[in-house]
């Protein structure tokens, strides 16, 4: 079984202790995490992405979506009390962004309710690369991190 991203969304504890008896011998369950929200970011083009997102969304973007280290050590805590042999990983990678990749990194991570509608899509694309500017090149660190349950 493989979880990704959405992993913060759920009831992880649960989700894991309901997943051995569904896994055979020698089986088990990865658990990757693709990086810290690209509004989270030690850099100023990520900062000034999280201001306008903030004001857009009228709330504070804290959250890191399980890709802390608090997050990842509850997850190898609980990947081992629901009794799986924990094992982890990282790979680390940089990726060099245009507008358009950074506008749909933020697109993939908001819930449909939050979503601008299709027709407002390209206004709000104007908005981010305004809030942006004058930054015309994003840098994103990525550590992907990956925790291997096995049975």
């Amino acid at each position: 079984m493989t979880v990704g991203q959405a992993l913060h969304w759920m009831d992880h504890a649960d989700l894991f202790r309901a997943v051995v008896p569904l896994v055979r011998a020698g089986g088990g369950i990865a658990v990757v995490t693709n990086g810290t929200p690209l509004w989270l970011q030690d850099t100023d083009w990520s900062r000034a992405l999280r201001g306008f997102m903030e004001r857009w969304l009228d709330t504070k973007l804290t959250y890191p979506c399980g890709t802390d280290e608090n997050s990842q050590r509850r997850y190898q805590e609980d990947l081992a009390a629901a009794g799986f042999e924990v094992l982890s990983t990282a790979v680390d990678y940089v990726a060099d962004l245009d507008l358009d990749q950074l506008v749909g990194g933020v697109y993939s991570a908001l819930g449909v309710t939050r979503l601008p509608a299709p027709d407002q899509r390209p206004a709000f694309a104007e908005q981010v690369r305004a809030a942006l500017a004058p930054h015309d090149h994003f840098t994103e660190h990525v550590t992907v991190a990956i925790l291997a349950g096995k049975v």
